[in-house]
């Protein structure tokens, strides 16, 4: 029997984003192979998380270039981005849950991913759609922790997979659109 590595990992990153203290014995059982096909993929629970963040800077960075940051309003871009992650939540909620990968130097993978998506957010300030009292690096890490919670709230049932997009997005713009003067 072949062993999909990608489907492996994407059951780690779902078992370990709501229990992090997994172990490789469960790991391999939510995965459906056993602890010994597990240890032939990753050699220990280093070795799992590394590809993890491999596979999730590598399925974020196709969504962040399917959802054409750079197109339309900033809002019109946001909600793309929001619906490309969709498929993809799972494994990011693990990686942005996860302590162990920001030890030491953080990889430039996510850098780079960062910096495109604060750009995002730089752009709609500067086109007076977003509030500015606001740094793009905190919208950043708020549109990351709301794309994690949802993906935990979707995972465990208590909200409906098709309500993803809708409810991160407008939570966020909620709080990121500029008020009216007053």
């Amino acid at each position: 029997m072949s062993v999909d590595r990608d489907q492996v990992l994407r059951a780690a990153a779902a078992l370990l984003s709501r229990r992090s203290t997994a172990t490789m014995d469960e790991v391999a059982r939510a995965a459906g192979i056993g602890r010994a096909t597990l240890h032939r993929h990753f050699a220990g629970r280093e070795a799992l998380v590394r590809a993890l963040e491999e596979l999730g800077i590598q399925e974020f960075e196709a969504a962040v270039d399917a959802a054409r940051l750079d197109e339309g309003t900033a809002e019109e871009a946001l909600r793309r981005l929001v619906a490309e992650v969709e498929p993809v939540a799972g494994l990011l909620s693990f990686l942005v849950s996860e302590n162990q990968l920001f030890e030491g130097e953080v990889n430039e993978g996510w850098s780079r991913l960062d910096a495109r998506v604060a750009a995002l957010f730089r752009r709609g300030q500067e086109r007076g759609e977003f509030r500015f009292d606001l740094t793009p690096a905190w919208l950043t890490e708020a549109l990351y922790g709301l794309v994690a919670a949802c993906a935990w709230a979707v995972q465990d049932g208590r909200v409906a997979g098709r309500d993803f997009p809708y409810m991160i997005v407008e939570l966020l713009l909620g709080g990121v659109r500029r008020g009216v003067e007053r």
